[in-house]
């Protein structure tokens, strides 16, 4: 089964365009991004026309290449105060000169639509409500859709960055499921990931993940974005895992495009939430 996130993304952001029609709201977002990268840029310019797409008005903010930790902090304090910015986005990686943890706890918890706040985190540590990063949040939206059972599952991650691989695996326990972290300094790392009912990889290496790494069946869920020769290719050797996976995550059109759709949906429930709070 080829877990198409592409045309799930799609019927979500129309359910929420529909959403924001029938009770009136006015989401805005902001975003940050820092430098020329080509990459990032484009990354902003998806985000930017899934906003459009579905009734949510946007800002960019452009900082050079050369900015500082302070620039990015004065024009984030700016945001921070507008009270008719409702989400704000930091589009990472940021340049090496800038703290990088330091601004991101410095957007308003109530505006960290990407959930990375420290105060977010920690609360969805907890078990709490709020703002869940947009990946692993898109990730279980396809495997709720598609009847992926988590419960009881042992959940392989393969990688342990605080925006995938940490979330991702508190996000599943809370959904009761059996979770492993294999990272860099993992040994016997196949034979881990054979035992995996969900494998989950974001590794940032192209083509890792082959064939005898999956168990016959399983679900796999394929993170990476990498650009070799001139093409999008993932963290999974698609063209033989596909042929032993039970479920498999296409790339492009699959984790991508609902990391997008998630990002929507955290604005507008961040609006939500303002608006009651207004009133």
């Amino acid at each position: 089964m080829i877990l198409n996130g592409k045309g799930l993304a799609e019927r979500r952001l129309e359910l929420l365009k529909d959403e924001i029609r029938e009770q009136g709201l006015s989401p805005s977002l902001a975003t940050i991004l820092v430098g020329d990268d080509s990459a990032s840029a484009l990354y902003v310019k998806m985000k930017h026309r899934a906003c459009e797409q579905v009734g949510i008005q946007s800002v960019h903010v452009q900082l050079p290449k050369e900015a500082t930790t302070s620039d990015v902090l004065d024009r984030l304090k700016q945001l921070n105060e507008d009270p008719d910015i409702h989400g704000i986005l930091i589009q990472l990686p940021l340049p090496l000169q800038i703290d990088t943890h330091l601004v991101l706890a410095a957007v308003a918890p109530e505006k960290d639509v990407d959930g990375f706040h420290p105060i977010n985190i920690g609360r969805l540590t907890s078990g709490l409500s709020g703002p869940r990063p947009c990946t692993p949040k898109g990730i279980m939206t396809i495997l709720s859709e598609y009847g992926i059972q988590t419960s009881g599952a042992h959940a392989v991650i393969i990688g342990r960055s605080v925006d995938v691989g940490r979330p991702m695996a508190l996000m599943l326990l809370l959904a009761d499921a059996t979770v492993t972290i294999c990272h860099s300094k993992t040994q016997n790392l196949t034979k881990i990931t054979r035992e995996a009912d969900i494998l989950i990889c974001a590794a940032g290496k192209p083509a890792m993940v082959t064939e005898d790494m999956v168990k016959g069946g399983a679900t796999v869920i394929d993170v990476g974005t990498n650009h070799v020769n001139g093409k999008l290719c993932g963290d999974v050797d698609f063209e033989t895992v596909s042929k032993i996976a039970g479920a498999i995550t296409p790339v492009p059109g699959g984790v991508g495009p609902m990391t997008i759709a998630s990002l929507m949906e955290n604005t507008v429930e961040a609006t939500r939430i303002r608006c009651n709070t207004v009133l």
